[in-house]
């Protein structure tokens, strides 16, 4: 190779070397511009997930940085301030929700009052206060069924009204109206009605087998609205009750914001078309042969007023499954609701009853599971109550309504 030659590919080289020197200077200094633009925003996020995850790292550097120290009093106070936002939260929810329950049942008690020509009964429920409210649900063809239990354990006349004055118990047959309104059913319970006084009309009800979720709803929210009591109870016209056994039950849980009261039980969901108590939406319980959930039996059951207001609000969005005891199980799903199960709500017919009253143990309600109330109930209550029923003097030496009084 020629002097000159080298020469020229010397001068190549160096030119070759000031390019790649330059390339480099100029991605220095793009480097060093996005550095300085982005990384102040994201240096904090490794310190964060340092302090998450590394207690005593985070400990050590906080001594050294005052800034960080500052930072952690900062999150402490926010998180003060979140807990008293989510607490002032919790109250104006409960009082929205007081509100509401006010409201729904001022306009129900307006509604019903109207509806049955007595505008009094505005002012007069609305300043009593009541230990319990009792619907019995009966049909329009359980007239003979109606008569045993006003023959046994429900007072009648003026011992109805001593009743619901001195102890606070309302007890009132359940019943909503006929498909044709005005027609021969509905008018032989307004003629009943005149002589007993002792109905519950349910007017936005239209009675029937399928629709008993839905008159329980109806009971519920127009009970809430007619009465303000601790406890509101569904029984049926079948089963017998001793109404001073069941005020003390419900009175060992008169402290109670939420309970649910009963017999619980959890049968199998019956998926099979044309048997007793088939679940047309088994599909939502899962496979077949699993269980419902936790729920009373509905011969009998109690909830407390804060219950019995939430589904007068809610109503119209309950869902309704084929079995009333089911829905009223399913409505309290979610909720922080307490459930008791007592089996002085569900005992047996006699001898069953007979031996626990001579034991000393009285049964709050009796009825035969296999006939899911008392069997010929209109034929076998007078013997029911007279083999299992509780002293006569029991339901008046009680002081149910003054303990309300005195704990309110």
């Amino acid at each position: 190779m020629s002097v000159k030659s080298r020469i020229e590919f010397g001068s190549r080289s160096l030119l070759s070397r000031k390019e790649v020197l330059l390339l480099c200077f100029a991605s220095f200094c793009a480097g060093m511009f996005f550095t300085y633009s982005i990384v102040p925003e994201t240096k904090s996020l490794p310190r964060t997930s340092r302090t998450n995850e590394d207690g005593r790292s985070n400990l050590k550097s906080g001594k050294c940085n005052p800034k960080l120290n500052k930072a952690e009093n900062s999150s402490g106070e926010i998180s003060s301030a979140q807990k008293a936002i989510q607490t002032l939260g919790r109250t104006i929810s409960d009082i929205e929700m007081e509100l509401m329950a006010a409201r729904a049942e001022r306009e129900t008690v307006i509604k019903d009052s109207l509806a049955m020509g007595d505008s009094n009964a505005v002012e007069s429920n609305s300043k009593r206060k009541y230990f319990m409210v009792v619907g019995i649900n009966t049909a329009f063809g359980s007239r003979k069924r109606r008569d045993s239990v006003r023959e046994t354990w429900m007072p009648q006349g003026d011992k109805q009204k001593q009743l619901e004055e001195e102890k606070g118990i309302i007890i009132r047959f359940v019943i909503g109206h006929s498909s044709t309104p005005g027609g021969i059913l509905d008018r032989a319970i307004d003629a009943e009605e005149k002589v007993y006084g002792d109905f519950m009309r349910l007017h936005q009800h239209i009675e029937g087998y399928l629709e008993l979720s839905a008159k329980t709803k109806a009971y519920f929210a127009t009970a809430v609205s007619l009465w303000d009591a601790d406890f509101y109870v569904k029984v049926d016209d079948d089963v017998h009750v001793n109404p001073a056994t069941l005020a003390r039950t419900l009175a060992g849980h008169r402290k109670k914001a939420r309970v649910y009261i009963g017999c619980m039980k959890s049968g199998p969901v019956l998926a099979q078309k044309g048997v007793k108590y088939h679940e047309p939406e088994h599909w939502k319980f899962g496979e077949v042969g699993n269980k419902y959930f936790r729920h009373a039996t509905g011969q009998l059951y109690a909830i407390s007023k804060d219950l019995a207001t939430y589904i007068s609000i809610n109503q119209n969005v309950l869902h309704k499954y084929a079995n009333e005891d089911v829905s009223l199980g399913s409505w309290f799903i979610g909720l922080d609701v307490e459930h008791v199960d007592d089996r002085r709500l569900c005992c047996g017919t006699p001898p069953d009853c007979e031996w626990k009253a001579q034991a000393g143990y009285i049964c709050a309600a009796s009825f035969d599971w296999r006939c899911s109330g008392i069997c010929r109930s209109a034929e076998r209550m007078m013997e029911v109550h007279k083999t299992c029923g509780e002293d006569q003097n029991a339901l008046w030496s009680g002081n149910f309504l003054e303990k309300t009084s005195s704990s309110s």
